[in-house]
């Protein structure tokens, strides 16, 4: 075996070879077996390095399907055709997919794999987000195409710990910094001993770090990462996501990347998208009008043309909604424009680097399904050969676009009807998280918030 002369795996994803010999001498004694849910959130387990090596790597490690049926707070929910009562809550298989193997270098003596998720006859999941991505790309890659992404993920930052932030509802949180910090160098530097270890966590995972920034809103940063192959970028989103709120946990801070925490600015995750042929080669430019090439302008159509049945998959939550406000930089108007942060699709760069920026989704967004959605909606262009939509110079917010659902429940009722959708993703997926939508309403139907308490306690 060739071993490379460094340490195995420092700033690189790891081999199997690799976690054999850091097995082998004890520096890893963790690996964690890790799925991504509906909501976006890693789960799994944590299994001995041995019996990874020997059981779990080849044959995958079993977990309840309702792990892809269930609420935020973990409850068992009626109503899903994958998972119920009446079908006895049985096994579904991790798989593990070794080209995510990296070590977790915040947490001591620890692997993580991702994985695929699979029925015990080893059939895909179809509902699992994962596999729902894994089958966009083959459709898409069926036409010649290869999809490539990078997700720009903002979160907050606050001084007090997850616990105390839970001890006090959430409320009266003192944010990591005092005011706007949108590309501050003196004020981001008080951060610093996280932002910086999240950072250089990152980079020894094996991701590459593109920057770090403040943004608007108070304690906002965002951190960015070269763009990959659409699945790989999605792997390294979720493993990001979650490490960064470990690492925060560490220091004693809590993040959020829910989409709309205050009345300020929401945070964003902005998708970068673009397709090249089979070979890597570039598709986008061309000699027409703006420098495109008829495969962008069909591209860019169908991305506007679904954008309205297919805003759930950007805006899962009740909360998300709430960031669409005009003048705020997230869109409100089906739009596209060149370098224009008025518009929903915005398109930046040029010659090989000619892609689009959707700027729907929020800091809740599950990676997997936007960006299969958007493969999906590059499908429908290319497919029908759909014409370019006139271009938005001037501010969307002003315009007479059309615009994008306002609240889950519409957002909801347009994916249930879309026949878009069900060509695309077939009629077991949409039905799974058309239920998903109704499970969220249903909570926050019931809920009694603090809004009302303030309005009603006394007053009315």
């Amino acid at each position: 075996m060739n071993v490379q002369s460094e340490e195995p795996g420092r700033h690189h994803q790891l081999t199997v070879d690799e976690l054999r010999v850091l097995v082998a001498s004890g520096e890893i004694d963790t690996v964690v077996v890790a799925i991504t849910d509906a909501l976006g959130r890693l789960q799994g387990k944590r299994c001995g390095a041995r019996s990874f090596l020997e059981d779990v790597l080849d044959h995958g490690a079993e977990g309840c399907n309702y792990l892809l049926a269930v609420d935020v707070d973990m409850n068992t929910v009626d109503g899903y055709a994958m998972s119920s009562w009446d079908t006895g809550y049985g096994d579904m298989v991790m798989l593990p997919d070794v080209s995510t193997l990296r070590r977790v270098p915040w947490l001591a003596g620890t692997a993580m794999v991702q994985c695929d998720v699979i029925w015990t006859d080893r059939t895909p999941v179809a509902a699992s987000p994962r596999q729902i991505l894994r089958a966009q790309i083959e459709r898409l890659e069926k036409l010649g195409y290869r999809a490539h992404a990078g997700t720009e993920l903002e979160f907050l930052m606050f001084d007090d710990s997850y616990s105390q932030a839970w001890q006090r509802n959430y409320t009266g949180l003192e944010p990591a910094t005092q005011y706007n910090v949108d590309y501050s160098l003196l004020a981001t530097a008080r951060l610093e001993p996280v932002i910086r270890t999240i950072r250089t966590g990152m980079e020894a995972a094996g991701l590459v770090v593109e920057s770090s920034k403040g943004e608007c809103n108070l304690g906002q940063q965002e951190i960015t990462f070269r763009f990959d192959e659409a699945l790989a970028s999605c792997d390294k989103h979720i493993f990001y996501k979650n490490g960064a709120k470990e690492i925060a946990d560490q220091h004693g801070k809590s993040i959020t990347f829910m989409s709309k925490f205050n009345k300020r600015e929401g945070n964003s995750c902005h998708i970068h998208f673009s397709i090249t042929d089979l070979e890597g080669n570039p598709v986008l430019a061309g000699d027409g009008e703006h420098g495109f090439s008829p495969v962008m302008e069909h591209f860019v159509a169908g991305q506007l043309a679904t954008l309205h049945e297919f805003t759930y998959f950007m805006a899962p939550n009740i909360n998300s909604y709430k960031r669409f406000v005009e003048g705020s930089f997230a869109p409100t108007a089906i739009a596209w424009g060149l370098d224009n942060r008025s518009c929903a699709l915005r398109v930046v760069g040029h010659g090989r680097g000619l892609r689009t920026e959707n700027r729907v989704g929020g800091g809740d967004v599950n990676p997997y399904l936007a960006v299969s959605a958007m493969i999906a909606a590059a499908i429908h262009g290319l497919e029908n050969d759909l014409p370019l939509p006139a271009i938005t110079k001037g501010n969307a917010y002003d315009s007479d676009a059309e615009r994008l659902p306002t609240t889950l429940r519409e957002a909801r009722d347009l994916l249930a009807e879309s026949s878009i959708a069900r060509k695309a993703f077939g009629d077991d997926v949409v039905e799974h998280y058309v239920h998903a939508a109704t499970v969220e309403l249903n909570a926050f139907d019931s809920a009694v918030t603090d809004w009302e308490r303030v309005r009603g306690f006394e007053r009315l």
